[in-house]
């Protein structure tokens, strides 16, 4: 059987070549590493495969790669069947974690490379263009071992890039760097596949990573597509509690349905009456079942008990007390025990600081109803986190 990636499926873009595999699975033995799926990656985009380790990212990867055999499926690159084809045949390259740069050769050997191996006799300018685009041109006769891993990075790229590849591939390529330097080579990388204007298939299981780079980001769990769509998208709707609790962080409140009567299903949850648009669940809302109400700690205002009173009509609203706080410069972070929830989580910028919220004090969280959204109840509330990865 078949399993297409839920939502979000885009649509080809003839301006680069697209990737499209059908049916495409891959067993070790009794062991199923990726389950059939449908999957188009837009030509000319920036895709991310994002998930946990042993989801199947990297398996997928290395099909389209030629680097694994599919058990079942195909795989077509711009139209063409390439899935019996060995890897140097395809019109593909790939750039992995490690970057396996050529240490006896200099900067700029290393990037002409490619081109030396196919008999190309004057690459000058070719390997010129190319270290500009990935701005080491004062670097071409450096050797490997005198860049930073973010400089060996783009070299790597370039190093790919200069044999023209229809479509990139990118094995976790930033995670051998500092945390500076990665978000530095997030941007660094969108900027260079915009330039360029080929597909980049990236594999990660950083969030933050594929949100930044990412014109569509395929969220994979036990070797399925657990939901496809645009970053924003993916945080703001997610269809599923794995992918609610693994892109970031989520608070979800188990409610009752009272009311699905208007634009908008009422709740309650231990005594509070919550609000959430018909439109942001992802279930059927009936009458006296249950639903998860999702809302992100960003979203949410904390009122010190004190001041319940300036809170504005039409928010919903619970009551709790802090147990945490941290201050992490641009923002502090609660946690609160509510009568819906132990441990809900509060991000507040730091603006106007109230000296009253601290762990012990009674508040009041509030937040939009149209910044909530609605899952199944029958979900594990902890899929997606580390007590309940995969699940």
């Amino acid at each position: 059987m078949t399993t297409t990636a839920p939502t979000g499926t885009p649509t080809s873009d003839s301006s680069g070549t697209d990737v499209r595999l059908t049916g495409i699975s891959k067993r070790y033995g009794a062991f199923t590493a990726v389950h059939p799926l449908d999957l188009v990656v837009p030509g000319g985009s920036f895709f991310a495969l994002l998930g946990a380790s042993g989801c199947g990212k990297t398996t997928t990867l290395r099909m389209i790669a030629g680097l694994e055999e599919p058990s079942t499926g195909t795989v077509r690159l711009g139209g063409e069947d390439v899935t019996g084809l060995p890897p140097y045949k395809r019109p593909v390259n790939t750039v992995f974690q490690s970057y396996a740069l050529f240490p006896h050769l200099d900067i700029y050997e290393n990037v002409a490379f490619g081109l030396r191996r196919r008999g190309v006799k004057s690459v000058k300018k070719q390997v010129g263009d190319m270290l500009d685009l990935v701005q080491l041109g004062d670097f071409a006769h450096r050797k490997p071992q005198q860049l930073s891993g973010g400089q060996q990075q783009r070299v790597a790229v370039a190093r790919a890039l200069i044999n023209h590849p229809q479509v990139l591939l990118l094995d976790e390529p930033l995670g051998a760097l500092d945390l500076k330097l990665r978000r530095q080579m997030q941007l660094e990388l969108k900027r260079i596949q915009t330039e360029v204007g080929i597909t980049f298939v990236h594999v990660t299981h950083d969030q933050e990573e594929a949100m930044t780079m990412a014109d569509t980001v395929a969220v994979m769990n036990g070797g399925r597509v657990e939901q496809l769509g645009a970053p924003a998208d993916l945080y703001d709707t997610p269809r599923t509690t794995f992918v609610a609790n693994f892109l970031g962080t989520s608070n979800l409140i188990t409610a009752d349905v009272l009311d699905t009567s208007g634009d908008d299903i009422v709740l309650r949850a231990a005594g509070s009456k919550l609000a959430l648009p018909a439109a942001r669940c992802t279930v059927t809302a009936r009458t006296g079942e249950k639903l998860l109400v999702g809302i992100r700690p960003e979203k949410i205002t904390l009122t010190h008990a004190d001041d319940a009173g300036t809170i504005p009509e039409g928010r919903n609203r619970v009551h709790g007390r802090i147990t945490e706080a941290g201050f992490f410069g641009v923002s502090t972070q609660y946690l609160v025990d509510s009568p819906v929830g132990t441990g809900l989580s509060v991000y507040q910028q730091n603006i106007e600081r109230d000296g009253r919220l601290v762990p012990g004090a009674d508040v009041v969280l509030h937040w939009n109803p149209g910044h909530s959204f609605g899952l199944d109840a029958a979900q594990s509330i902890e899929a997606g986190t580390d007590a309940g990865e995969g699940t």
